[in-house]
């Protein structure tokens, strides 16, 4: 059976047998840029040219920045990486206050196509669309994908 794969990096998709690196438990990494690891996806899934990647922690705390991060934010690596990804990006998904991210790290669910505010330290609010994928390991931790909108 094969998996899907896309890397929080450069957003390359694509697919393989095997979740691990051979015989060792260690994650897929990406053979077009070297990141570390790959998120599984569990059906396809097509980023948007302009979207950005950032990469969570069991805790929802961004642990690395992607591919359109520093476009759509304009914040940088060290500004963002240790802090909560809500409060660094200023995720507001909307009037009813449901924590996306929460819902998506405690019930190990996707979460597609969510409107969301964002307000990144020192920029003006900007509207996109949020993906959030969970990580399928022991660790924990989700991928999430911010396009703008329209």
């Amino acid at each position: 059976m094969a998996h899907l794969f896309i890397c929080p990096n450069c957003g390359a998709r694509t697919t393989a047998t095997d979740r691990t690196a051979g015989f060792r438990r260690e994650p897929k990494g990406c053979t077009r840029c070297g990141f570390g690891f790959l998120f599984e996806l569990l059906d396809d899934y097509y980023p948007a040219p302009d979207a950005a990647f950032f990469v969570c922690d069991r805790e929802g705390r961004v642990i690395g920045c992607g591919r359109g991060s520093f476009e759509l934010t304009g914040l940088d690596d060290e500004r963002v990486i240790g802090r909560s990804v809500r409060e660094v990006l200023g995720l507001d998904f909307g009037e009813d206050g449901q924590d996306v991210v929460g819902t998506v790290l405690e019930w190990g669910v996707r979460a597609l196509n969510k409107p969301v505010t964002v307000n990144a330290e020192g920029d003006l609010p900007a509207q996109a669309v949020a993906d959030l994928f969970p990580a399928y390991d022991d660790d924990g931790g989700l991928l999430l994908v911010l396009t703008p909108a329209k």
